[in-house]
């Protein structure tokens, strides 16, 4: 019996170089995103979720420049439903654990480390990514450079954790530093919105809701969309009129609009 040669395909060929390109490119970083259950939200995002081994930035809007509360539960969702401890480094200690724990992410999961300034905020977080096991850092800034964003960004790149800077100033004018370039791979501002009715035989308060935009996305657009805020699992959850229009008609201004990018 004669065997004939084996001789794989040009495309396999180039497929498999380019895979070892780009795990060059980003060694330590599998390529794996945390989803956030959302379809809109997801379908809009490379990959399909919020990447690990990256950088992410988040900020509040207006008044929530300043102390970050609704920035802070955000990044507490979203590693909320990572595996792991999250090393939370701040500045000054007025973050409210409880808060964080309503979205998922109870004290017991956080080792929180005070640096004092931004400088020092910005070194424990490098030094906070070079260890495994962790479901990401967070950082509490108001200042980010270049420089330094290019620093967490190869760290988080090699350790394959997820970096999350939520970005707070000390006046709400200083929150204009928002839109200079930095090396992370999202970013995204939270507004917060009047809470979910509630049906009138219903006493209290409905779900917040918040109006959260990305308005920067390495490979991908920019959006805004209207949500319900993190659960006590940290999951979003579309607010029921828009859950249940069709994709066309969940499509405007105040959904996936054409949102407004930054550099």
């Amino acid at each position: 019996m004669i065997q004939t040669p084996f001789h794989p395909s040009p495309h396999g060929a180039l497929d498999a170089l380019r895979s070892k390109v780009r795990a060059l490119e980003t060694p330590g970083r599998a390529d794996r995103v945390l989803p956030f259950g959302v379809a809109p939200l997801d379908a809009r995002l490379p990959g399909g979720g919020l990447a690990f081994g990256a950088l992410h930035e988040v900020a509040g809007g207006a008044e929530e420049a300043l102390h970050g509360a609704t920035a802070a539960k955000f990044a507490a969702g979203v590693l909320a439903r990572a595996e792991g401890e999250v090393l939370w480094c701040r500045r000054q200690a007025d973050l409210f654990a409880p808060s964080l724990a309503q979205a998922g992410l109870p004290p017991a999961r956080v080792i929180f480390a005070d640096a004092g300034d931004e400088a020092g905020v910005l070194a424990a977080m490098e030094e906070g990514l070079r260890w495994p096991g962790l479901a990401g850092v967070v950082g509490e800034v108001g200042k980010l450079s270049m420089t330094a964003s290019r620093r967490l960004q190869l760290a988080a790149e090699k350790s394959g954790q997820m970096a999350i800077v939520v970005r707070r100033w000390r006046r709400v004018a200083d929150a204009a530093d928002l839109g200079q370039p930095t090396a992370a791979q999202t970013r995204w501002r939270v507004s917060p919105l009047p809470s979910s009715p509630l049906p009138p035989s219903v006493p209290g308060v409905g779900r917040p809701r918040w109006f959260l935009e990305l308005l920067r996305c390495k490979a991908g657009e920019a959006f805004d969309l209207e949500l319900e805020a993190c659960d006590a699992k940290g999951h979003l959850r579309l607010p029921a009129p828009l859950a249940h229009r069709s994709a066309g008609a969940s499509a405007g201004p105040r959904d996936l609009g054409q949102g407004r990018a930054v550099a």
